[in-house]
């Protein structure tokens, strides 16, 4: 009999310990590459990219999606779209209080971003 395949490893994309070095480093595991892509293709639209700063950036961690709306020129389920995404990716998270959803950036998944990012400074 065959042997079942072996589980991948889960990358935990909370902490805040880097998921592997950085690309410029050594290659980026497939299982790594996989975890993380997703982030990467949702950063990759201009409406989503902006709204994720916002997010990111905040006064108190987090910012009523009342508040995102008015700063785009685009409709209400437009916007709605891009923060489903970027919350399909892990980036936020959403807390719906009343008839309004707040939003919160997941500070692991974009430590984790940047820690692959990361490049070592030029030596002179």
């Amino acid at each position: 009999m065959s042997q079942p395949p072996a589980a991948l490893p889960v990358l935990d994309l909370d902490t805040d310990t880097p998921c592997c070095p950085p690309l410029a480093q050594s290659r980026v595991p497939a299982e790594t590459a996989a975890a993380l892509a997703p982030a990467f293709k949702a950063l990759g639209d201009p409406v989503r990219l902006r709204l994720m700063s916002m997010i990111a950036s905040a006064d108190g961690g987090e910012i009523c999606v009342c508040d995102l709306t008015p700063m785009f020129d685009l409709t209400g389920p437009t916007i709605s779209h891009h923060l489903r995404t970027l919350r399909e990716a892990g980036l936020v998270s959403a807390e719906r209080r009343g008839t309004w959803v707040y939003y919160r950036a997941r500070p692991g998944i974009l430590r984790q971003l940047a820690a692959l990012l990361s490049v070592a400074p030029d030596r002179a």
